[in-house]
């Protein structure tokens, strides 16, 4: 699998040689530093660490700097290990890999943070349709209802559907086809939606 780091920034549409508008997420990926290289022998594991994202060393550890600058490589702010990289018996420290890794028409796996919404209700959080406004109910139209029996089981079950924190979490999304790739700019259009809200930090990896 390869695979590269990018920032999410934000949604377009593009118009297809039939005039159909496709709705599309423009996403900046890379460049990415190799900064790390594990194998079976020597870590138990194959894997590519890749870096992006530039920043100042007052915001990095003392510790963070030092290993940046024994390798010689830029100061980056997000790290990422990908397992079984593909051809990475040709990569070595330093390497930098672009958005050119990335052809039109492949099928990408992008994840990233969904939004953070805070504390939801049922109706928002799990959709749930509410209550009836009739029968003396003036003000459940958007209560959960009873979340259990009181005879039987006496509990509350693990994992009801309640109100509670939404959004925040890991999400990813399969088989989003690559619409265009623009590698002066780093830059490349992928159909539909991925996680996340604009600026946001998102991994894209290439399926077979």
């Amino acid at each position: 699998m390869k695979g590269l780091i990018g920032r999410k920034i934000g949604m377009t549409s593009v118009f297809t040689d039939d005039g159909s508008s496709v709705p599309c997420t423009l996403i900046e990926a890379g460049p990415c530093y190799v900064t790390a290289l594990k194998t079976k022998d020597n870590d138990g594991y194959a894997s590519v660490q890749l870096g992006f994202a530039e920043r100042s060393e007052k915001r990095l550890a003392e510790a963070q700097v030092k290993n940046f600058k024994k390798k010689k490589l830029p100061l980056l702010r997000f790290l990422k290990e990908i397992r079984d990289f593909e051809d990475s018996d040709q990569l070595k420290l330093g390497d930098v890999l672009k958005v050119d890794l990335f052809n039109e028409g492949d099928s990408v796996k992008v994840t990233g943070i969904s939004k953070g919404k805070g504390f939801q209700g049922v109706v928002k959080r799990h959709g749930f349709g509410g209550g009836s406004v009739t029968h003396g109910q003036s003000d459940r139209l958007r209560a959960p209802g009873s979340i259990g029996a009181s005879s039987y089981p006496s509990r509350v079950f693990k994992g009801q559907r309640m109100a509670g924190r939404t959004g925040g979490k890991k999400k990813s999304v399969r088989n989003l086809k690559v619409i265009k790739v623009i590698p002066d700019s780093n830059l490349m259009l992928v159909k539909g939606a991925v996680p996340g809200a604009n600026s946001g930090i998102v991994e894209i990896y290439k399926l077979k």
